[in-house]
């Protein structure tokens, strides 16, 4: 889907600007990693325990560099992009370690720089190697990503979609409002902007709606209407898709041609920038996945979680390229899909939460045809929040994890305080990776959580200390080999 979202100036534009990004990198190695996921997925927790690990000597067994102790340092360096805001590592890392707060979800773009020095394991490669690399952190949200698809499709084609979705189980009910009002406006009446705000606002509310831990639904372009950062009440965001368009073109000065100007000016200032001067120009991807919210929401927030999935990995550039392709255009050549929050399940899960994530992530990888990229599925957590131990229920030896509940978590009518620690049996995921895609039960509302599957969010772990004072790097759950998969071999 990639190719056929640019024109052939955007391409030229794109060639040119990766000419000039390999000319500057040409004595300074350097590789450009994309982390996303939707919203609470853990991308800000991720960058903060990826450059914490490398800085700090972390815990890292699977890190083959950082295991055979040819690291020799890793330190952050100023960022290549001054229009890019920088992620602000030392005060999310402060607040992580010293509050035991989980940062603010991602809400716009940024980017930081880490610089690894290391003896590469080859003596031919340390002849001609500088032995230095560095990684440049691109965080962006999920949100913004699922709004690349828009750029092939009409005002039309996105209206359309748009009520086919609102129509869904899962979402009729939240729609409802939406899409009556929706009804009683004439799209070919004279434009208003007060019945374009009105549209606008209770479209954003459905999509808000959608997007709360009840339903836990992933799908909602566009994505600026949920983060609408500097373009909060502007004309590029005060659109709403209308009914009955069919293939008229609109008249002049109705409301039909508003609507749609203004969904094209979206596509033309606010989608295609970010896609030629962010996506286009990325090496590796992660893309991190809550599959606990979605199962907790359940079955309908499955199957919506692996169409944003979908549709989010269709908008990659995947590939290899060869020596003179690579000058004018760079491809993704490793993408992994990463279920967060695995230290929510004791061990024994684990597994399962891999099968099924990999079940949604097999069947949206063959739909997004992402020929040329290796790509890998783990079940991970960046920062591990919970340890694991057993408990006694009658003759039966429960296992449970353990930690503490964030304030206000509840569980069979209990709410904590965000203070004390508890043990929790969070149920077991079940063995067969379709059963949490399938339908609910007859009767079941549209949101019906599965009854055997019980999660909550959990404060940050408090840092063990050595006898000698010294605050141990960030426990996590498969980080090393999350680690190995994308820069693993950039450091051979």
């Amino acid at each position: 889907m990639a190719s056929s979202l640019t024109t052939f100036t955007d391409e030229a534009r794109i060639a040119l600007d990766t000419l000039s990004g390999r000319a500057s990198g040409l004595f300074s190695p350097s590789l450009r990693l994309g982390v996303t996921g939707l919203s609470r997925a853990g991308k800000t927790v991720f960058i903060l325990a990826f450059v914490h690990n490398l800085i700090h000597g972390g815990r890292l067994p699977l890190f083959e560099a950082q295991k055979s102790g040819r690291i020799a340092r890793a330190f952050l360096e100023q960022q290549p992009d001054d229009a890019v805001p920088r992620f602000q590592y030392e005060d999310h890392i402060a607040a992580l370690i010293n509050g035991r707060s989980w940062p603010d979800s991602t809400r716009a773009i940024s980017e930081l720089r880490l610089t690894i020095e290391y003896e590469s394991a080859s003596g031919w490669s340390r002849m001609f190697s500088s032995g230095k690399l560095s990684v440049d952190i691109v965080d962006y949200p999920g949100e913004w990503l699922l709004d690349l698809p828009l750029l092939g499709k009409s005002f039309a084609d996105f209206s359309r979609e748009a009520f086919e979705m609102a129509d869904l189980p899962v979402r009729e009910d939240l729609s409802r409002q939406w899409r009556a009002l929706a009804t009683e406006v004439d799209a070919n009446a004279d434009a208003d902007e007060m019945t374009a705000r009105r549209l606008a606002e209770s479209f954003a509310a459905y999509l808000k709606a959608c997007k709360l831990d009840e339903r836990a639904l992933s799908t909602l372009p566009p994505g600026r209407f949920l983060m609408p950062g500097d373009l909060e009440g502007s004309p590029a965001l005060t659109f709403a898709p209308l009914t009955e368009l069919g293939d008229r073109r609109p008249r002049q000065g109705s409301l039909h041609g508003m609507m749609e100007r203004r969904y094209e000016a979206y596509k033309t200032h606010v989608v295609k920038p970010f896609f030629r001067e962010h996506i286009t120009r990325l090496d590796r991807q992660i893309v991190l996945i809550d599959a606990m919210q979605a199962l907790n929401a359940g079955p309908g927030a499955m199957a919506d979680l692996e169409r944003a999935v979908t549709e989010i990995l269709s908008c990659f550039r995947p590939g290899r390229g060869s020596i003179f392709t690579d000058l004018f255009s760079r491809r993704i050549d490793r993408i992994l899909v990463a279920a967060t929050k695995a230290d929510h399940l004791h061990h024994e899960s684990h597994d399962r939460l891999q099968a099924i994530v990999r079940r949604l992530a097999d069947r949206a990888v063959s739909r997004a045809n992402l020929t040329g990229a290796d790509v890998d599925v783990v079940a991970m957590a960046a920062v591990r929040a919970t340890r694991e131990g057993t408990v006694k229920q009658g003759r039966e030896t429960l296992p449970v994890i353990m930690g503490t509940p964030i304030a206000g978590e509840q569980i069979d009518g209990e709410t904590f305080d965000g203070n004390s620690e508890t043990a929790i049996f969070p149920g077991d995921l079940p063995q067969n990776s379709d059963a949490v895609f399938e339908a609910s039960r007859p009767g079941d509302g549209p949101g019906t959580p599965n009854p055997a599957i019980r999660f909550v969010r959990f404060r940050p772990p408090k840092l063990e200390r050595t006898a000698e004072g010294v605050t141990l790097s960030l426990p996590h759950i498969r980080l090393d080999r999350a680690l190995q998969f994308l820069i693993g071999d950039h450091l051979a």
